[in-house]
């Protein structure tokens, strides 16, 4: 807490000393005047019978003047000082005084002072300034002093030149967040000031505050700290218990270093001290943060985190979090132990720091079951995730002609349900642009030669696959699996007859290898045998593709009088071939007994590239054709605005395509139409609504082991196609303003279902994840202080009740396998209604419709105290039940002031 005392005395000092016991004045716009004392007593008189021509009047000369003195001698004059008064400045030379009256202002460099009565006394040496009474008899025009960007606002004040001492009474001024208001303020020196019968608080409202600290008498030193005698804590007025017997806060506009005050409760470990610790303001660039939980059954928990930053190159952010969790007491049949740890680490470069090159890490990794077991974390989407992921590249571009990009990524991937994590330590990534060696020097490439193209990639990578148990582990280095791999695609396209498109790619690729697998058959132990061969190997493959294809527009007009005026229906058929030789030479054979027959032998091919990086090529020669065809319907309605002069467009049908592929070199007996895919979307509402349909069809029949024949479905006493499966979901997204006049202000947000800093997902399907102060973070600084909502503010009811709600459903069927069953079938929601300007409740819930039943539900409460924040979440039931309870002051300089209650959730160790 810091304080404007200084500032306020200061700028007396300079202002006024130039005035006291002056013998010229400048009356007039910026002209000089000397004035003898016969003089000047002709020219002021006292009195309230003062004739006009004897008072100096604002409206004749004092507005805008300035007074500007020779220097001579010790001089302290370093620049104009102006002044001016509404009223009169009056010069009293029996009382040897000078009055400014009714908005008066002095100004002298970055200083100024206003009041409505501003008074130097020449005799005693000093000065003073007051308010004056209105039209109503209120005090008014109090003091105002302005230092650069510092103001105070006292009641009054009076300073000696001659001690250097100064009184203010009832000062208000505004420092590190708080607004203090002190009775008597007392300048001792320059460097020392005593304050008496302080509050100081967050509240805007000074006078009436919600709260505040009240202080007998505060030492305060500028710029470097304040000392407090007894504290008290004040609530509407009302004293509380809590105070400090002495206080002592140090005055900085910059972070500091300093001890984080723990809370404490009860919990199923016993009671706690929870995220104590100290901070360390390391640099401008960078700071640490160290906290620490301990319960009295023996558990602990120590997190770490950093933030840095530098302008114009870079930003991030550091987490690690590691427990140490006991169940029970020891000696207990139910007594068990665990560790839990997570580490995030989040680094994004300025895209100006280096238009060339890039770094980026996205870190998120740990136990399996850190967000389930974790005892101090409240983040329910996370809970909910089944997989953590990071990912830290660094990418470098070459220009020239071609361009060359090179990256270098590591990778991880950890499903928290398995518990198996697959990384990538490093993958190196290299390509070359486009290059087309017979097009034209200038303008634009036409046919078929022209238009010839290839390129150069190369990925090689280690790939890594490992458990929780094994993690960080030299075991989990044993089964590395490392290659590289590189490729030659060409391609090519041109038109055919001015309405075909046709393309063509050839992609030749090879394969390296430092490690193969030799198989043999053992016939006394009845067993296949892999012998591990390390040492490069390598093998080349290539394929070969080629598509045409074409737009279609089909238009129906119904004439301009209808409603709807037109139908057009957009078709892109195409076709395409694609054949993959067999590479049989990388295939080798042995000889096994036939389990069916112990006297009959087989024989079994194999290929020592099985299990490697990238797998083996293919053994058979695939030859075949591809049919595709999608469709948009469109329509043109007349519009509802009687001065549109065009229609509407509207889309009926948005991309629905069907697609499948018949197998020219397949064997008798087999099946060759592949499955026919069909995908698309139905806008139901306008920019609203699109609900997004796909499934597969099959024509032929199952057998009795359910495999697919070569017999059609219709031929088996079933119908043309037989449902394989099929997929319906949508969003939907809209609040109150959607049903506003057109003339309201508009907030329609996209929804981002990724994850973000505090996990989770942003449309809080799942329910919102919140910090360790009840605040959830997709929330500002102060949830309620848009300016909307600030306006209301102001009154206790809503005439309108703004609220918002998002819903997401998805249904999928499977009959792959005869099941014909509903798989997943549920629907999710998540909304807040603003009850008042005060209050605001959410939920966050779903239904099962196929188990019918209630998915993970979370119920949300909010209310806005003015300075004070309370709020209330509540997981009705699941076996995430639980509640939290959280009330303190929203101001961050305050934040260890506050109170929560939590019912933590069962832990299952």
């Amino acid at each position: 807490m810091q304080t404007n005392i200084p500032n306020i005395l200061f700028c007396c000092i300079f202002i006024l000393l130039p005035l006291v016991g002056l013998n010229a004045q400048e009356i007039g716009n910026n002209k000089e005047i000397n004035i003898d004392a016969k003089e000047r007593d002709s020219l002021v008189t006292v009195g309230d019978s003062l004739p006009l021509a004897q008072t100096i009047k604002a409206t004749d000369s004092i507005l805008g003047d300035s007074l500007q003195v020779p220097q001579k001698g010790n001089q302290l004059i370093t620049d104009a000082v102006k002044y001016q008064a509404k009223d009169y400045m009056r010069i009293s030379q029996k009382e040897n005084r000078m009055f400014l009256y009714n908005e008066a202002q002095i100004i002298y460099g970055d200083m100024q002072i206003n009041a409505g009565l501003i008074i130097i006394d020449n005799n005693k040496n000093e000065v003073y300034a007051y308010g004056i009474p209105d039209s109503t008899g209120a005090y008014s025009q109090k003091p105002v002093f302005v230092q650069a960007n510092q103001t105070v606002e006292p009641d009054s004040i009076r300073f000696n030149f001659d001690t250097e001492r100064a009184l203010v009474y009832n000062s208000r001024t505004q420092q590190a967040n708080f607004n203090v208001k002190g009775e008597v303020t007392k300048r001792e020196n320059d460097s020392v000031y005593f304050m008496q019968n302080v509050r100081f608080t967050t509240d805007e409202d000074l006078e009436n505050p919600d709260y505040y600290f009240y202080a007998r008498r505060i030492k305060f030193v500028p710029d470097k700290k304040i000392v407090a005698g007894l504290v008290n804590m004040y609530i509407a007025d009302v004293p509380t218990p809590l105070g400090l017997p002495f206080g002592y806060f140090p005055l900085t506009e910059e972070e500091t270093s300093g001890f984080i005050i723990p809370s404490f409760g009860d919990s199923q470990r016993g009671y706690f001290l929870q995220n104590g610790g100290y901070y360390f303001a390391i640099s401008d660039y960078v700071d640490l943060l160290t906290l620490g939980d301990y319960y009295t059954n023996g558990s602990y928990a120590v997190r770490l985190e950093s933030n840095y930053a530098k302008r114009y190159r870079y930003r991030g952010n550091v987490r690690i979090r590691y427990e140490n969790q006991y169940q029970s007491e020891r000696g207990f049949p139910d007594y068990a132990e665990r560790t839990e740890y997570n580490i995030q680490w989040s680094h994004n470069q300025d895209a100006k720091a280096n238009p060339n090159s890039r770094f980026n890490a996205s870190v998120n990794l740990g136990s399996s079951t850190y967000y389930q077991n974790s005892v101090n974390q409240m983040n329910t989407g996370n809970f909910l995730t089944n997989s953590l992921s990071s990912s830290v590249s660094y990418s470098k571009t070459f220009p020239g002609e071609p361009q060359v990009n090179l990256s270098i990524a590591a990778r991880h991937n950890q499903n928290t349900r398995t518990q198996t994590i697959n990384m990538s330590l490093p993958t190196l990534q290299a390509s070359m642009t486009r290059i087309y060696p017979f097009a034209s020097k200038t303008g634009s490439k036409k046919g078929l030669i022209e238009n010839i193209n290839f390129q150069y990639n190369l990925r090689a990578e280690n790939q890594i696959r490992t458990t929780d148990s094994l993690f960080f582990k030299p075991e989990m280095f044993e089964d590395a699996n490392y290659g590289a791999q590189h490729s030659i695609p060409v391609a090519t396209n041109f038109k055919l007859f001015n309405y075909l498109s046709v393309s063509a790619n050839a992609n030749y690729e090879e394969n390296w290898v430092f490690r193969t697998f030799e198989q043999s058959y053992d016939e006394f132990n009845d067993e296949v045998v892999i012998d591990t061969i390390n040492g490069f190997d390598s093998y080349r493959t290539y394929n070969f593709g080629t598509s045409i294809g074409t737009t279609l527009y089909g238009l129906k007009n119904f004439g301009k009088d209808k409603k709807i005026q037109a139908i057009r229906h957009v078709m892109r058929p195409s076709i395409s071939y694609n054949v993959n030789p067999a590479f049989n030479q990388y295939y080798d054979t042995y000889e096994r007994i036939n389990p069916a027959n112990p006297i009959e032998t087989n024989m079994v091919d194999y290929s020592r590239f099985d299990g490697t990086l990238y797998g083996a090529p293919g053994n058979r020669f695939s030859s075949s054709l591809g049919l595709s065809i999608s469709n948009t319907l469109e329509a043109k309605v007349r519009s509802k605005d009687s001065t549109a002069t065009e229609p509407e467009k509207i889309t009926l049908l948005n991309n629905f395509s069907m697609s499948t592929a018949y197998n020219l070199a397949g064997e008798a007996g087999e099946p060759k139409l592949s499955p026919i895919a069909l995908r698309g979307s139905i806008p139901i509402i306008r920019d609203k609504v699109d609900i997004n349909v796909a499934g597969n069809m099959d024509i032929y029949a199952l057998d009795n082991n359910n495999r697919r024949t070569n017999e059609l479905n219709i031929n088996n006493g079933g119908s043309l196609f037989r449902f394989t499966n099929a997929n319906v979901s949508f969003g939907y997204s809209f609040s109150s303003k959607d049903f506003e006049d057109e003339g309201d202000d508009e907030n329609e947000d996209d929804i981002d279902n990724d994850t973000y800093r505090g996990g989770g997902r942003r449309d809080d399907l799942f329910g919102k994840g919140s910090d360790l102060e009840g605040k959830f973070y997709d929330e500002e600084e102060d949830p309620f202080a848009d300016e909307d909502r600030q306006e209301r503010n102001d009154n206790w009811y809503n005439y309108k009740i703004p609220w918002d709600l998002r819903m997401s459903y998805t249904m999928t069927y499977n009959n792959t396998a005869r099941q014909n069953e509903i798989t997943s079938h549920s629907i999710m929601f998540s909304g807040d209604v603003e009850l008042s300007p005060k209050w605001m409740v959410g939920a966050s819930s779903g239904y099962d419709l196929k188990d019918l039943g209630f998915t993970y539900t979370q119920l949300r409460f909010q209310r806005d105290l003015n300075t004070w924040r309370l709020s209330f979440n509540w997981v009705p039931f699941s076996e995430r039940r639980s509640w939290y309870f959280f009330i303190g002051i929203k101001s961050s300089i305050l934040s260890d002031i506050k109170y929560d209650k939590r019912n933590e959730p069962d832990r299952r160790l």
